[in-house]
C-alpha cells in the first residue's frame, strides 16, 4: 500500500488508531488541507487553525492552568484555561465544548468570541514552533475542574487583574499566546 504525503511533507500511514487531525491554513486563513497533530508541530510548523479559551466561574474568577510537564511544547508553563484544535469540518464552538470536557472535565456556558482574528507564531526552548490562527474565546462554568493529567499539571482560580498583571510584568512566566492575548483583551472580559 502506498503512503500519501500531507501538506507538511509528513508521510501518512493508515493505522488502527484514529489520529487527531489539524486544519492547515493558507495566508488568508482558508483551509488548504489537514495534518496529523502529532507530526505537524516541529521546527517548521505550518499555519493551522486553533483556539484559546478563558473560563470564568460564577464569582468572576479566571481558571488558569499549568501545562503538563511532559507536553512537547511549553511544558510546565502557566497559561489561560485551555487551548485546542478543531478537527476537519468541526465548528469552533463545538471544538471548544469538546476540549473543555476532554482536557478539564467541565462544561461551558455563555461562550463568546473576544479576539476573532488573533494569530501568532512562537518558538519554545526546544525549538518547537507554534504557528496558529487562533480565535480567542471567553466562557463560564459552574463545574469544578477534573483535568486530564497528560494535559494539565495544576490549576487555580484567580482574579483576572492578577493574571493580567503577571502577563504584563513577566510575560516570560506565562505561555507566549497568553502574554500576547492579554493586552489585546485589555480589561476583564465581561459575559455578554
Amino acid at each position: 500500500m502506498q503512503e500519501k504525503t500531507d501538506a507538511t511533507g509528513s508521510a501518512e500511514s493508515p493505522g488502527p488508531a484514529a489520529e487527531e487531525r489539524v486544519v492547515l491554513l493558507d495566508g488568508g486563513h482558508r483551509p488548504v488541507g489537514t495534518a496529523d497533530k502529532r507530526l505537524v508541530h516541529g521546527p517548521r510548523t505550518p499555519l493551522h487553525l486553533a483556539f484559546s479559551c478563558y473560563v470564568f466561574d460564577p464569582e468572576g474568577r479566571l481558571l488558569v492552568t499549568r501545562r503538563a510537564l511532559d507536553k512537547a511544547a511549553w511544558p510546565g508553563v502557566w497559561t489561560n484555561s485551555f487551548c485546542g484544535h478543531p478537527g476537519p469540518g468541526e465548528p469552533l464552538e463545538e471544538a471548544l465544548h469538546r476540549r473543555a470536557r476532554e482536557e478539564l472535565g467541565i462544561s461551558l456556558e455563555g461562550v463568546t468570541v473576544l479576539l476573532p482574528e488573533f494569530a501568532y507564531c512562537a518558538t519554545d526552548a526546544s525549538g518547537i514552533v507554534e504557528n496558529e490562527f487562533c480565535p480567542v474565546y471567553r466562557a463560564a462554568t459552574r463545574d469544578t475542574p477534573h483535568p486530564e493529567p497528560g494535559e494539565v499539571a495544576e490549576w487555580v482560580w484567580v482574579e483576572w487583574a492578577d493574571f493580567a498583571e503577571v502577563a504584563r510584568r513577566a510575560p516570560w512566566a506565562v505561555s507566549p499566546w497568553a502574554a500576547r492575548q492579554i493586552p489585546l483583551i485589555a480589561e476583564e472580559p465581561q459575559q455578554s
